[in-house]
């Protein structure tokens, strides 16, 4: 059994062991407000409420939001799409079946990991007070997604690797603001 085999079988048993205590209602139920946190809409009402109300820093930071995201939705697709990793498929058969529907086929990365770290990380430069809650709340929609059965839990730690780089790189660059 070569390296990848080895690491394919580790993450397949991991979220195995995590689903299980996704199939909890509570827990569930949990889940799924985390899950949709992550949906998008989120992120535009707090962009929006901080460009208005915050006129020093809501400015730059919906600027740096808008760069991140038109740099992370296209390489996220790209890299899923490339790579094209099955979701996690269960049955009847094996105990237990995915709580939400995916969107897609594929799982690797998880786009709502990505997201959620790139918007904590942003979040974090604007507003570092809050940073953990931030970073807590990106690891719950991370999290969830793993015990909603539909990423495993590599995908999961791609996609906060991906949004983390993107959020750093964008606020590195003074490229795009206005």
């Amino acid at each position: 059994m070569n390296t990848l085999q080895k690491l394919t079988l580790l993450d397949t048993r991991l979220f195995f062991q995590v689903n299980l205590i996704g199939q909890l209602p509570s827990v569930r139920k949990l889940s799924l407000g985390l899950s949709r946190c992550g949906d998008g809409p989120l992120y535009l009402i707090i962009a929006l409420l901080l460009w208005q109300f915050d006129h020093s820093k809501g400015s730059p930071f919906v600027q740096h939001a808008l760069l991140a995201f038109a740099i992370e939705l296209p390489l996220y697709l790209l890299l899923k799409n490339a790579i094209q990793r099955e979701r996690p498929s269960g049955s009847q058969q094996h105990g237990w079946a995915p709580a939400i529907r995916p969107s897609d086929r594929f799982s690797f990365p998880s786009g709502h990991t990505a997201a959620a770290f790139m918007f904590a990380w942003l979040l974090a430069a604007y507003y570092p007070e809050f940073s953990f809650y931030y970073l807590l709340l990106a690891s719950g929609i991370g999290l969830s997604r793993v015990l909603l059965g539909v990423h495993y839990p590599t995908d999961i730690l791609a996609g906060a690797s991906l949004g983390s780089v993107i959020a750093l790189a964008v606020l590195q660059s003074a490229l795009f603001i206005f």
